[in-house]
């Protein structure tokens, strides 16, 4: 799990150099294409075997992360990478929300103080201006609810569906919607969604070994992941990925001279850790 993080932090350092040249809804089409084209070529060679049932919740999933990865790449442009992936890690909490929401489960005091504890962290590391968060928080924090939704629906969905239909499904909405999206630009003329309708931008030579780099690191990290939860307890897992908060951290400053947290963003930080750490035990 260590060295997924390690490797995710990676992933991001170069989606992050990435946005100084092309727009972030087309970063999120290239960091899906080649795994939408791999995951098709696996379902090829060794058909699908499920019972299916759920295509709207299905496409729920897809939507979700992809928007959530959308927000995740945008906001890389103007805040440190660090402070980028504390906003993602929000999903833990988020998680433990939702299934008290959709699932009906039961939520300890201990549980209700950590997520207590950690929106309160969200504050100190935000720092919201008279009680406001700025465009960026919120996108940031909707990167943490959108993964948290597109995680909340896999456990419902994989009593219906294959591993695979459901990457599939998030590969896909990745790879059909920035196309769309980016087909439409030159016709949506409103700076408010810049986000989202950006025309497409050639790469450069240097942009191309950065997206395949992505791209490796990516899958690099999904390896290591599904690795470590199959050898070892979820809860212990989940809790060492937060080092990716540090490894992003580290990353952001050596490479892109991102500024170190100050005291109330790093106690932000810490508070966000351990609630994280707190429900992740909490629900075993």
């Amino acid at each position: 799990m260590l060295m997924a993080s390690f490797f995710f932090a990676i992933m991001g350092g170069f989606a992050k150099a990435l946005t100084t040249s092309l727009p972030a809804i087309e970063i999120v089409f290239f960091r899906n294409v080649f795994g939408f084209i791999a995951i098709l070529y696996m379902i090829y060679k060794t058909p699908l075997v499920q019972n299916g049932g759920k295509p709207l919740l299905l496409l729920f999933r897809g939507m979700m992360g992809f928007f959530a990865l959308l927000a995740y790449f945008y906001i890389f442009e103007f805040i440190p990478l660090g402070e980028a992936m504390t906003y993602n890690k929000l999903s833990s909490l988020f998680v433990a929300f939702f299934a008290f929401i959709f699932f009906k489960e039961k939520l300890s005091p201990m549980a209700i103080f950590a997520l207590f504890l950690g929106f309160f962290g969200v504050i100190l590391f935000a720092k919201p201006f008279g009680g406001v968060f700025d465009s960026y928080d919120i996108l940031g924090i909707f990167s943490g609810v959108g993964a948290a939704l597109a995680y909340t629906s896999i456990r419902e969905l994989r009593n219906y569906y294959e591993t695979r239909s459901i990457v599939l499904s998030f590969m896909a909405v990745g790879t059909i919607m920035p196309m769309i999206f980016m087909l439409l630009a030159p016709y949506i003329d409103d700076k408010n969604m810049k986000i989202m309708f950006s025309e497409f931008v050639m790469p450069s030579n240097i942009d191309f070994v950065y997206i395949l780099l992505m791209s490796l690191f990516a899958t690099f990290s999904q390896f290591m992941m599904t690795k470590a939860y199959e050898i070892s307890k979820a809860g212990i897992v989940s809790a060492v990925s937060y080092s990716g908060i540090f490894f992003s951290t580290v990353v952001g400053i050596v490479v892109f001279g991102d500024s170190m947290p100050d005291f109330i963003t790093s106690v932000g930080i810490i508070l966000i850790i351990v609630a994280g750490v707190m429900v992740t035990f909490e629900k075993k």
